[in-house]
Parts: structure tokens; C-alpha cells; sequence
């Protein structure tokens, strides 16, 4: 694990005292969070007036599949194995917005591109005028990847037959006093006591052979937020197995790949094409492809509000 994201803010916040609760039936959800922040400190101390909520809950889609090795199995999950893997997506999402097959097999990440503090960074965003510690790329193998950019198409699509969608709901943590919020599978219930991140174990298409888990899922969330160049706006999300997070459609954390658990830091301010005061959707894709673990953790001091997914199917064969 990397350091803790430390900031600041005042504002205040329209929701229910102490919770914010988003999403509704199968609408894939985000936060509902508005806040204006003010210039970030060392530490996070309470602010005079303080109304930031405890708690910010928001959905999630999850499509469940079926491995590899079951009958009517997907090819991407429980197949392959390897390191974090960047390039295997476009740097753009489509006109759905949704992920696209840039490569089948990517460049592996041989060492951890890292900036100036010495946290993991997505090697897209490197520049060594910041201080950035160059890290090592190699061209990907046979062993990590994608089958094809068609069973790519069906992991964050609703595919009769192929997959089964659910809503599950997620729960970021205030941090203290601060405008830190963090949601963790490895201390959080009840994932932390079912041993890692299963949020459809004994559901959809059911647990993988004897292991009590299902593991062959993938995750969908949606955000929006308005980014203030003044203040320390800051992402990180630690996990396995692929995440790619995109602000405003674009590729800027880049976690592909079968791979134990990993985790890429943002701060906002090194991507030069964001304009302040405007609004940016941020949107996070997910898949847990393998046994044997599962971890996913986002920790965020950005002023997230709601943004509606469009309507997902629960119907599955």
C-alpha cells in the first residue's frame, strides 16, 4: 500500500444527514457528493461548519460470468496470468462510454513507474520535470492479455446468455475530520470477513468449483466532479485484477491485467488538458478474472456528484 491521500475542505453538501445514498433499481450509480474545497494543508483538520457526511454509499454494476473451463464459458476469466499490463485498452472511451480493445497483449510493467513521492503512477502520465522515477515496459507475452477484442465488447455490456447483471452497493468512509473518503475490501463489512472482495458470492451464476467464491465478475462506476486547479484533488485506487479509471473519456489509470494487487495514484493537477471549473465525468472499470484473490479499495479527496449509468438487465440463461 502507498501512502494516504491528505487534504483539506469547506462546503457544504445537499443530502441526508450523514449518508449519501445514490442509484436506484439496476441504474448503476456514483456518488452524490457537491462540495467546494478549499486549498489543501498537511493534515486534514475538522473545518468550522463542518457538514460533510460520514458515509457516501453509492452502486455499482456487476456482471457476472462463467470461467473459461465451465460449459458456455467466457474466455477472458479464470485464463491468463501475468503482471499489470498497460495498453491493453484505448486511451479514449466510445461513443457509449465504455472501454475499447487497443491490444491483446500490452506491455507488462517490469518496474513501477513512480512519482516524486515515490507512489505508483499510471506510466501514460510520466514526466520527469515533475521528479517522476522512470519505470520499465515490456512488450506482453502470451501468458496476460485478451482473447479478442469481441469478448472484450461483452464485459461491461448486458449480453443474454454471456452475462448476468446485478446492483451491489459500496460505501466510501470519511476519514476523520477530512474531506477523505475511502472504501476498502480488506477492512470494510462484510468483505473483510469473507476474506476479499466477493460481492455476488452464492448469486447470479454462483461460486467457482469448491472455493466458496465467485470470482468471475466485472465492475462498472460512474462519476462526475468539477476541477478546481487550486486545490489538491487527488485519485488512487489499489486492486486486482484490470482497473482503468478515465476522467472526461480519457485513460489515466491503467491497471490491465491478471496481477496480484496493485495501485496507481492521480494528482489531478499533472493532467494539463483538464480547465478549470469545468465539469469531468469520471468513470471506473473493473474485473476480477481469476482465483485466488480479490481486493478493491478507492480512496479519493475528489468532489464527486451523481451520475446515472444507463439501465442494466438482470436477466441471465
Amino acid at each position: 500500500m502507498g501512502d494516504d491521500i491528505s487534504s483539506t475542505s469547506a462546503g457544504r453538501l445537499r443530502a441526508k444527514t450523514g449518508t449519501i445514498i445514490a442509484g436506484g433499481a439496476l441504474i448503476g450509480a456514483a456518488l452524490l457528493f457537491t462540495a467546494s474545497a478549499s486549498s489543501a494543508n498537511q493534515g486534514y483538520p475538522a473545518q468550522a461548519g463542518d457538514s460533510l457526511p460520514q458515509e457516501i454509499v453509492l452502486d455499482a454494476v456487476i456482471r457476472d460470468f462463467r470461467p473459461k473451463d465451465a460449459q458456455g464459458g467466457h474466455p477472458d476469466f479464470q485464463a491468463y496470468a501475468g503482471s499489470t499490463t498497460v495498453g491493453l485498452v484505448a486511451d479514449e472511451l466510445d461513443v457509449q462510454g465504455l472501454p475499447v480493445a487497443a491490444s491483446l497483449r500490452g506491455k507488462e510493467i517490469r518496474a513501477e513507474y513512480r512519482d516524486a513521492s515515490g507512489r505508483p503512477i499510471n506510466p501514460a502520465t510520466f514526466d520527469s520535470s515533475l521528479g517522476d522515477e522512470e519505470g520499465e515496459l515490456q512488450t506482453g507475452g502470451p501468458g496476460n492479455g485478451l482473447y479478442s477484442e469481441e469478448s472484450f465488447s461483452q464485459w461491461y455490456r448486458d449480453v443474454l446468455g454471456v452475462n448476468a447483471a446485478t446492483v451491489v452497493p459500496l460505501s466510501l468512509k470519511r476519514q476523520g475530520d477530512s474531506n477523505r473518503y475511502i472504501f476498502d475490501s480488506g477492512s470494510d463489512a462484510p468483505y473483510t470477513e469473507i476474506g476479499g472482495f466477493f460481492p455476488i458470492d452464492g448469486e447470479l451464476y454462483g461460486d467457482y468449483g469448491d472455493s466458496g467464491h465467485n470470482f468471475h465478475f466485472t465492475t462498472q462506476i460512474s462519476t462526475r466532479f468539477v476541477y478546481r486547479a487550486d486545490d489538491e484533488q487527488v485519485f488512487k485506487f489499489t486492486g486486482d485484477d484490470d482497473v482503468w479509471v478515465f476522467i472526461g473519456g480519457r485513460l489515466v489509470i491503467d491497471l490491465g491485467g491478471l496481477h496480484s494487487k496493485k495501485e496507481q495514484f492521480l494528482d489531478l493537477n499533472r493532467l494539463d488538458w483538464l480547465e478549470d471549473g469545468r465539469t469531468y465525468t469520471l468513470s471506473i472499470f473493473h474485473a476480477e478474472r481469476r482465483t485466488t484473490q480479490s481486493n478493491f479499495r478507492i480512496e479519493t479527496t475528489l468532489n464527486l456528484r451523481q451520475v446515472e449509468l444507463p439501465p442494466t438487465s438482470a436477466l441471465y440463461d
